[in-house]
């Protein structure tokens, strides 16, 4: 096992990355903390991780409030004494509008869950992973603000934001034993991205699969990798495995992005 007896926050939880990513952290052998703002969720998906064997807690959080991340730290400290790896996973997509009708407010908004909510939880788990001597805090982002989509400024600027603060993070932390790293998602066959690109295929009255076939066209393994794939990319970002990666951002995206 990759992750037995470790300590994981997985922050932002939600049904597609997030929550594999949780699972497979405890399938792993990790003990794992869950957060998100829907406690009807949190309480679904640690009862699947308990039903496998897992061991898990779960948390409301909202991680754009700092007083929020600090307590869920505290919580793991509390109840598992470490805190070995933390996945910022939490992402506001909204608003789908082009930049000349932005309302700026609103991108302000995104970049307090997307930006400064990841950095926020990061700083509520440093002091404990500086007392240890070592930790991995891994920043999910997004290939938007690398091939961008009409619309998404918002989102793929936070992304953006997230990946240079990553650097500095890395940079600054690392003489503590602190790895910080960026995971860059593609496209991902799951709940998530099926609920937005079925809205796109509902608006143009075509069926999912002409929205979906052009993507698809477009990644060299010739298939859209689904969330739990691309899950397996951001564990091992929180493993051992990963010990002289600091810095670095992993494109997990099938080969559709090749920088």
């Amino acid at each position: 096992m990759m992750l037995k007896d470790k300590v994981v926050i997985v922050s932002g939880i939600g049904p597609g990355l997030g929550f594999e990513t949780a699972k497979l952290c405890a399938q792993e052998g990790a003990k794992v903390a869950i957060s998100s703002r829907t406690p009807a969720f949190l309480e679904k998906a640690a009862a699947e991780i308990t039903a496998l064997g897992g061991e898990v807690i779960w948390q409301r959080s909202d991680f754009s409030k700092n007083e929020d991340c600090l307590a869920l730290a505290k919580t793991v400290i509390e109840k598992w004494g470490r805190i070995d790896a933390l996945v910022n996973n939490g992402a506001r997509t909204a608003p789908f509008v082009a930049f000349e009708d932005a309302d700026l407010m609103e991108w302000r908004e995104t970049a307090f869950v997307n930006l400064y909510g990841s950095l926020q939880m990061a700083q509520a788990v440093v002091p404990q992973m500086k007392k240890q001597g070592k930790g991995y805090i891994v920043n999910v982002s997004s290939m938007a603000h690398k091939k961008p989509l009409p619309n998404q400024g918002a989102y793929a600027a936070t992304k953006g934001g997230l990946e240079a603060a990553t650097k500095h993070m890395a940079l600054e932390l690392g003489k503590y034993g602190i790895h910080v790293n960026t995971a860059r998602m593609g496209w991902m066959d799951g709940p998530p991205v099926t609920g937005y690109l079925s809205t796109i295929a509902k608006d143009k009255g075509v069926d999912l699969k002409v929205i979906q076939a052009p993507i698809v066209q477009n990644i060299a393994l010739g298939t859209m990798p689904d969330d739990a794939d691309c899950a397996k990319g951001v564990v091992f970002l929180c493993t051992d495995w990963a010990a002289a990666v600091s810095g670095a951002a992993l494109d997990i995206n099938g080969g559709e992005f090749m920088p």
